[in-house]
């Protein structure tokens, strides 16, 4: 079963600047949940104290009945969090596969003996792994591309497998940071398909940050607005880009 992530009351501080201020808000089970607001607004903060690259200062992050809040990035993985970057973190000059089997890395077991020695055990599992993330990369449409070397790939490609180095971790919880940043329109859109796809036909939560409207608006579920470290607005796209509070800070205007 897909649990619920809960972000309650967060409130990020770096010294005398405050990042966030009692931000809450939850992913329900299974949908697609996107975290939006204007430059500065703290989404990054967020995203980041969620995903355990910053502690927060106060407040707490749960993910069903799992604290999360203050974890190191690798445990979460462990605990069924994968994270794809804004900026690829992948190795450009290994082949798409072996960037995608790094994301198996948590699901891995054995020492470094038993790996060395090539035990049957550890064969079997490599095998399982190798197969598993063949299957990943054919259901993101990168499956004629397990051998090639990330760095020889268009722009689009390579966020593709960021994303499968993401879902390797048979995650219940995929966080996507801006996935669609540097895309052109028909990346996009190719983009969304893909981020449908997974929310639909492997049924697990998403997190989205993203800049681009047309995508938010076409794809999430919930959408839950920063401003100024603060949640101004929570709910369906439809009420959201309604919201004069949400207008305000895009647009600086009172909403017609």
């Amino acid at each position: 079963m897909i649990p619920e992530l809960r972000v309650e009351h967060l409130t990020l501080r770096f010294g005398g600047l405050t990042a966030l201020e009692d931000v809450s808000f939850t992913v329900r089970p299974g949908s697609l949940h996107a975290l939006i607001g204007p430059n500065g607004a703290g989404k990054s903060s967020c995203f980041n104290v969620i995903g355990g690259l910053y502690r927060a200062t106060e407040g707490r992050v749960r993910l069903g009945d799992t604290e999360l809040t203050g974890l190191r990035p690798h445990r979460m993985a462990a605990l069924g969090v994968g994270r794809a970057f804004q900026n690829a973190a992948l190795s450009p000059g290994s082949s798409v596969l072996d960037n995608v089997m790094l994301g198996r890395h948590a699901l891995t077991r054995g020492g470094f003996l038993e790996c060395a020695l090539r035990a049957p055990w550890i064969v079997r599992a490599e095998r399982r792994h190798t197969r598993r993330a063949t299957e990943i990369c054919e259901f993101l449409g990168i499956g004629h591309l397990l051998h090639t070397p990330v760095a020889a790939l268009p722009y689009g490609q390579v966020k593709r497998v960021d994303i499968a180095r993401a879902l390797a971790v048979e995650p219940v919880l995929l966080m996507l940071d801006e996935p669609a940043a540097g895309m052109t329109a028909a990346e996009t859109a190719d983009l969304a398909e893909t981020v449908r796809a997974v929310r639909d036909e492997l049924g697990i939560s998403i997190l989205l940050v993203e800049h681009d409207m047309g995508l938010v608006m076409g794809i999430a579920d919930r959408v839950t607005v920063l401003d100024f470290g603060r949640r101004i607005a929570d709910g369906p796209p439809d009420e959201v880009q309604r919201d004069p509070e949400v207008v305000r800070a895009y647009l600086g205007t009172e909403a017609a």
